[in-house]
């Protein structure tokens, strides 16, 4: 398979995410039973991945403990925003705010200490970036979504998986262990803390349409998804890992709009290509900067520095 090739699987089976979750939830799923779902197949596909490598899950309460934390922030509850969010907003506006973890991630930073003060170019993706959300949501129209629920699950959910990167970075990045198994686990500790959602919503009345749905969520859009993008950063490099990320927004407004019929208008367009843009200038390094060819950093940070179980592109 070329890199091409690799990169445009692994681009469909990410960015498709947003539409399992949309579908699972018209036949009748409910957000908590797609989280709990999602995260028990995802770990399950990660453990027979792990389990063939001859990886072996930690058996520290320290590093379980980290894992705990790192489940919660990066896998169950932004999982459940993006589910919450979707009841209400279209799955190709949730894959753009999906986009704007790394605008969420330069403020933990900041908010942090471990961010520079911003650059003029760093700050203007900042807010351009959030300028293209606002575009998106056009609070000064009728009716306006930008405080709904809905919209407010989904920057939830991103702003939690930039929490979810500051805290990897300090407390599970460089202390060994293999990668593979210790996503595994991860996604398991996320299983377990998803499960009380369930509580929520009742018992649900789902079609067959919508088990498929989230059985494709679950082993190809989160297990596999992660699988194949470990490969990929560990024979070709963040490099090729960036360049997906920046496909998954286009691929979910693409997929939302062509199998569900969401309106694909020109101010959802303009706005994902505002985010995108203000990401792509916060990603910016001052070689970068003054070397227009250099490509920019992923955009799932995590997972340039880390290949745990990070965002599976929702």
């Amino acid at each position: 398979m070329t890199s091409a090739t690799r990169m445009g699987v692994l681009a469909l089976l990410w960015g498709s995410g947003f539409l399992w979750i949309k579908i699972s939830l018209n036949e009748g799923l409910t957000p908590g039973w797609i989280t709990f779902v999602r995260c028990l197949l995802g770990a399950s596909i990660l453990l027979a991945l792990a389990h063939g490598a001859g990886g072996r899950l930690p058996r520290d309460r320290g590093t379980w403990g980290r894992l705990v934390v790192a489940a919660f922030l990066c896998n169950a509850l932004p999982f459940l925003l993006f589910s919450v969010g979707e009841q209400s907003v279209d799955s190709g506006v949730a894959g753009v705010m999906n986009a704007t973890t790394p605008l969420w991630s330069l403020l933990v930073g900041l908010g942090l200490g471990t961010e520079r003060p911003l650059r003029p170019t760093r700050l203007a993706g900042l807010l351009l970036g959030f300028a293209g959300v606002l575009l998106i949501f056009a609070p000064w129209s009728a009716g306006s979504g930008l405080m709904s629920l809905g919209a407010l699950a989904l920057l939830g959910a991103a702003a939690s998986y930039a929490l979810a990167f500051a805290y990897m970075a300090r407390h599970l990045t460089g202390r060994g262990g293999a990668p593979l198994a210790l996503s595994a686990a991860q996604l398991l500790a996320a299983t377990g803390l998803s499960a009380p959602a369930l509580a929520v919503g009742g018992a649900p009345t789902v079609t067959w349409t919508g088990v498929l749905a989230v059985v494709v969520l679950g082993i190809f859009a989160t297990g596999l998804t992660f699988h194949l993008n470990y490969r990929m950063i560990a024979e070709e490099g963040p490099t090729s890992a960036a360049t997906v990320g920046y496909l998954l927004p286009v691929v979910s407004v693409a997929l939302g709009a062509l199998v569900l019929g969401e309106p694909l208008t020109a101010r959802v367009v303009t706005g994902m290509a505002v985010v995108l843009a203000g990401v792509g200038l916060t990603r910016l390094t001052p070689h970068q900067a003054a070397a227009p060819q250099g490509v920019p950093r992923t955009i799932a940070d995590g997972n340039q520095r880390e290949p745990l179980a990070g965002p599976s592109g929702n």
